[in-house]
This record gives C-alpha cells, sequence and structure tokens, in this order.
C-alpha cells in the first residue's frame, strides 16, 4: 500500500450501504444489522441473490486473470466495495506480481479497512482512492499518479453501474473513463437485468428504493451500449457466470447480472 488517504469520515449505520449489503450476501463481517436487514428483505424475495454475488464475485476473479494472462499489467477498479479475501489485486498479482492495483471507493467503511487489507505484493503497487463513482476527472487524476494511463488499463466497474441511472451520467461516467485509456484498455462491467427473472427483480428494486438506494435494472441490449467502440471478448456479454465458465459449480438457478469484457481498439 502506497501514498496517503484523507482521514476516515463517519460511518452511517443508519442507512443501509451497497457495498456493505453486498459483504453481507458474501457472508462477510463488514456490515451493520441495518445492512443485514435489507439483505435479508432482498432474500425473502430472490433467493438466488446472495447466489448471484458469489457469481459476480468469480466472474470479477475469471475476467482479472484472463486480462493479466493475457498481459494487462494495470488495473483501475472502481466501486470497490468491502475488501473480501481475495480481492482484484490477489488475483492479479498471483498471475503478474508487478501488476499495479488502483481501488475507488466513496465509502466511509472501505476506507477504514483498505490499509490493513489491500496489501499488494512487493513487485507491484497497490493503492486505494477516496473519491464518487460519478466524479470520473477526480478518479482519473488520483489514479493516474500510480497508473501510467498511456498504456493499457483494465477498468473494473463490478456491479456499480446500477446503482447509477442513465439520467445520472451512467453512460457518460463510462465513456469518459474509457475515452481517458489507452488503446488495448478494456472495460470490465457486470451490472443487473430483469431478462431473467423480472418480478423478483422489480420487488428487489423497490425494496433498495425503500431503503434509499437507487438500483437500476437494463436489459442485454442496454448493458451491450456500454461497449460500444470497443471490441467484446468471447463470449460477448451474457450472464456473469456463463462468461468463460470454469469448473462446474454446484450452485444453480439464474444470475441475475450480466458481465462482458471489451478491449479498446
Amino acid at each position: 500500500m502506497t501514498g496517503t488517504r484523507p482521514a476516515v469520515q463517519r460511518i452511517d449505520t443508519t442507512r443501509p450501504h451497497p457495498a456493505r449489503v453486498y459483504d453481507w450476501f458474501l457472508g462477510g463481517k463488514d456490515n451493520y444489522p441495518v445492512d443485514e436487514e435489507l439483505g435479508r428483505r432482498i432474500e425473502a424475495i430472490d433467493q438466488g441473490a446472495a447466489r448471484a454475488a458469489r457469481a459476480n464475485r468469480a466472474f470479477m476473479h475469471r475476467a482479472t486473470r484472463a486480462l493479466a494472462a493475457d498481459g494487462v499489467r494495470q488495473f483501475l477498479d472502481i466501486g470497490t466495495g468491502i475488501p473480501t479475501e481475495p480481492n482484484l489485486h490477489r488475483i492479479a498479482q498471483s498471475a503478474a506480481p508487478d501488476a499495479r492495483v488502483v481501488y475507488v471507493d466513496n465509502d466511509p467503511i472501505v476506507l477504514a479497512h483498505a490499509g490493513a487489507l489491500l496489501r499488494g505484493t512487493p513487485e507491484g503497487v497497490t493503492e486505494y482512492v477516496q473519491a464518487d463513482a460519478r466524479d470520473p476527472d477526480t478518479i482519473l487524476e488520483r489514479a493516474g499518479a500510480v497508473l501510467d494511463l498511456g498504456r493499457p488499463v483494465a477498468l473494473s466497474l463490478i456491479a456499480l453501474l446500477h446503482f447509477v441511472a442513465d439520467d445520472d451520467g451512467a453512460h457518460t461516467l463510462v465513456s469518459t473513463l474509457v475515452d481517458a485509456l489507452a488503446p488495448g484498455s478494456c472495460l470490465v462491467l457486470s451490472t443487473l437485468t430483469a431478462d431473467f427473472e423480472p418480478e423478483h427483480v422489480r420487488e428487489g428494486v423497490a425494496a433498495y428504493a425503500a431503503g434509499g438506494v437507487t438500483l437500476v435494472a437494463r436489459t442485454r441490449t442496454e448493458v451491450t451500449a456500454f461497449f460500444d467502440g470497443l471490441d467484446l471478448l468471447d463470449p460477448g456479454v451474457v450472464p456473469v457466470d456463463g462468461w468463460r465458465p470454469g469448473e462446474a459449480t454446484a450452485e444453480r438457478g439464474p444470475v441475475s447480472l450480466y458481465g462482458g469484457v471489451g478491449r479498446k481498439p
């Protein structure tokens, strides 16, 4: 871990936070009763919610391994969430010890754990930037102090964009980030869809809204639009558990998340 970080802000435990709810779904301990309450409400609606969170996590692992194996040595992960092992830098640096990784999040609880949990290899660099995903210019400025933006970067937006509505600048966010990256850079993206379980997802969106959290479900066509101008890697935009799956898993059932990886020409 390098660099300095701002003082930890007060953690609001009165309202659920997406990063902490996700941590609860993954079986983590860095969440509060208000996060567990929302997580249990979501599970009552959709018993596959925790399975989807694990499938999404596994997609991130596979995509990171694939890009590291393909020679990518720089990773920018926006919307990091609670650092749950193995996190992205562990995967990238296990394949390429000299990989440089920058995590970005705006949750004080993520900042509180960053120093202790985001420890990388001696050969590589692992850094954390406290910034809002809706402020791509600040992210690029701060990440550019660690990463060489003139060389390929893997930009990871894992389970982030369903918290950003189109009217709130979701497409501008993605295009601003991708436009600033060098040719050969890759966009790794996963986001919610209602294509498979529309009723469950609709009720889940309403439950998040009741907790004060925006959640947006998109069709496959709408998700694919985020990759405009990029070359989609096989197998394209698919449910996250279908993106280059490895060994068979005992978990079965629909996963209401699309994922894909695109390379900048």
